[in-house]
């Protein structure tokens, strides 16, 4: 039997199997980065000035080794690993940030995630965010619903005035129309973009804003999250995100429950149009 026809049979039921496979992996993956947490672990700087650690690559080794070999015919896209263009030839793909939130990581903050997700075709089919620093766990496969810690996830609702709680940069806030701005509740920052969308689809917040040139990495599992929660991540178009394509990076983007999205939505594409 040809490797398409057996990945045919495989997902004939769906995706929990990957799930339940990448589930464990992230959690063996968040063990081996707690260890090094607080523990002062070795820190590079990348181009652009990004940080990666001693954890960082300790978690992706242990991702790849598990994931790679239980599902040889997957793809591989890892902010940790070389890319390769062997992975635009596989339907299916592994997406994984052993680490999303290194600077928080680094800086002893809790608020940092094992992001892991299956994509195929372009869109994310199981996903999990493990936090072990707040003993966490989020995920979701499609046509499912979104758990954390196996409760069943549901974006927040509609508050009196309009007010929104939202994630999100100063200077973007800044930029949008003094009435609007004025029902725009601004949280701390977290520097985890997966865990602020993990934190839109527990109803903690509203929504969140991204600059440009985030990555498939840092969204796929928490998208897919959000999305069976009951919200959404979408480009300045009202796209949905297309991932495993040629260039890993993303635009401008917006992210909420449903009810706060579409004048959120407007709001941003008037102010990115000056």
């Amino acid at each position: 039997m040809a490797d398409e026809d057996i990945m045919t049979d495989t997902h004939a039921t769906g995706w929990q199997d990957d799930l339940v496979l990448i589930t464990d992996a992230a959690r063996q993956a968040g063990q081996i980065a707690l260890s090094f947490f607080r523990n002062s672990p070795e820190v590079w700087w990348k181009e652009g000035l990004s940080p990666v650690s001693a954890a960082d690559y300790a978690a992706n080794e242990r991702l790849e080794l598990l994931l790679r070999a239980a599902r040889p015919t997957y793809g591989w896209l890892s902010e940790e690993t070389d890319d390769d263009a062997d992975r635009l030839t596989r339907e299916t793909v592994f997406v994984v940030d052993p680490i999303d939130g290194t600077r928080a990581f680094i800086n002893g903050l809790e608020t940092w995630c094992v992001s892991v997700a299956v994509v195929h075709r372009g869109k994310p089919v199981a996903g999990v965010l493990v936090a072990p620093a707040l003993g966490e766990e989020f995920t979701a496969v499609a046509d499912g619903p979104a758990l954390k810690d196996g409760v069943l996830l549901n974006v927040s609702q509609p508050k009196a005035g309009g007010q929104i709680d939202l994630a999100a940069p100063e200077d973007m806030i800044a930029a949008f129309e003094p009435r609007y701005r004025s029902t725009v509740q601004r949280i701390k920052h977290v520097p985890s973009l997966a865990y602020r969308l993990a934190m839109i689809a527990d109803g903690r917040i509203d929504g969140t804003l991204v600059k440009k040139d985030s990555h498939d990495w840092d969204l796929a599992a928490a998208d897919l999250i959000l999305e069976r929660a009951g919200g959404r991540l979408v480009d300045l178009a009202d796209n949905r995100l297309v991932y495993n394509r040629t260039d890993v990076t993303h635009g401008v983007l917006c992210a909420a429950a449903e009810h706060a999205l579409p004048e959120l939505l407007e709001r941003l594409v008037l102010a990115e149009n000056g």
